[in-house]
């Protein structure tokens, strides 16, 4: 237990303007006194006029301890990895961005008794507006699977929901870096209110990230608004040196990055980590060809997930990747953060 508080939390992190919307705090909170007003909106949480520490001197500090904002930003730009190839599902996974290889192994750990349930962003097809989900079933993960770029949710606050309600006991979670930074920092956290949590989390795969848009601006101002594109025809979003939007007829929309500014969530500005240090395994599409994704197995906890979809023959390694094309990206963002 620490002496911190939420209102530590908020001067440090919420105050400042670099707050991830990972939601972190929200799930460990012993008095879930800790909220976003709207999902998908907010760009910081608020207390509701509760706190263990500040109300009754009880030391608690769990939201301070679990935040991916109050530590120092990473200069690395790959970090460690045992291995790093080219992947893909051999399932039919409809709406599967880049391989679908994150899909094969979440897939091969649910059929295979090695998770009970995975903490993820959905969207709904019509819409695109995302949610945080907790998926126990195979068949349900296939019908969500894709980045969502459009993405932000609380997503780690969805862990509250597979721990405490759900009663969960293996739980993998795929998130962006913010997200897995988060899951780092419960999973060694010292603070007993982390521990059930910590206790709980069997797998972390962390996705490739420059930055998360806000959907209201992405979706209904830029790609609705200015482009009158209608979302129930929209197929995927893929980001790679543009937005490529691409439509169920198979036509592709590429919007240059710099068109996307305004849509980025203030908080990205201070992330450094692109590759999702902090994860058994992180996933991607650069460095790889397209319809196959980019691995990198971070420990042994990766390498067995991911060996095991070898073996069951729902993953295929792919030919050589460009680790060049990854480190330039990762080196930007480092740089991007530098500079502001």
């Amino acid at each position: 237990m620490t002496t911190k508080s939420y209102r530590d939390l908020k001067e440090r992190v919420w105050d400042r303007g670099t707050c991830s919307g990972c939601g972190a705090c929200v799930a460990v909170c012993p008095a879930d006194a800790i909220c976003f007003d709207e999902p998908g909106g907010s760009l910081k949480p608020r207390n509701i006029g509760y706190c263990k520490r500040e109300n009754d001197e009880v030391p608690c500090g769990a939201c301070y301890d679990a935040c991916p904002r109050t530590g120092e930003a990473e200069q690395e730009t790959l970090g460690f990895f045992e291995d790093i190839f080219s992947a893909r599902s051999t399932l039919d996974i409809p709406r599967k961005q880049a391989g679908g290889a994150v899909t094969a192994v979440l897939v091969t750990a649910l059929e295979e008794g090695l998770i009970d349930g995975i903490v993820t962003v959905a969207a709904d097809h019509m819409t695109l507006k995302p949610r945080s989900v907790v998926i126990t079933r195979s068949g349900d993960l296939k019908s969500v699977a894709g980045s969502r770029y459009n993405w932000w949710v609380p997503l780690v606050a969805a862990l509250k929901t597979a721990v405490i309600d759900m009663k969960l006991k293996k739980i993998a979670v795929v998130g962006v870096p913010c997200v897995v930074k988060a899951l780092h920092r419960i999973r060694t956290s010292d603070n007993d209110l982390a521990k059930p949590f910590a206790s709980r989390i069997s797998l972390v795969i962390g996705l490739f990230c420059t930055e998360t848009f806000d959907y209201r601006i992405l979706v209904e101002g830029i790609l609705v608004g200015r482009h009158t594109i209608e979302t129930w025809n929209i197929d995927r979003l893929d980001v790679r040196k543009n937005l490529e939007v691409t439509m169920k007829g198979g036509e592709i929309l590429s919007l240059p990055i710099s068109e996307l500014k305004e849509a980025i969530r203030p908080g990205c500005q201070a992330c450094t980590d692109f590759t999702a240090l902090y994860s058994d395994l992180s996933a991607g599409s650069v460095g790889s060809p397209r319809a196959y994704t980019t691995l990198m197995v971070r420990n042994s906890r990766g390498h067995f997930f991911v060996s095991e979809a070898i073996r069951k023959g729902l993953l295929e390694k792919g030919d050589d990747i460009d680790i060049a094309a990854i480190e330039r990206l990762a080196t930007l963002k480092v740089q991007r953060a530098k500079d502001i």
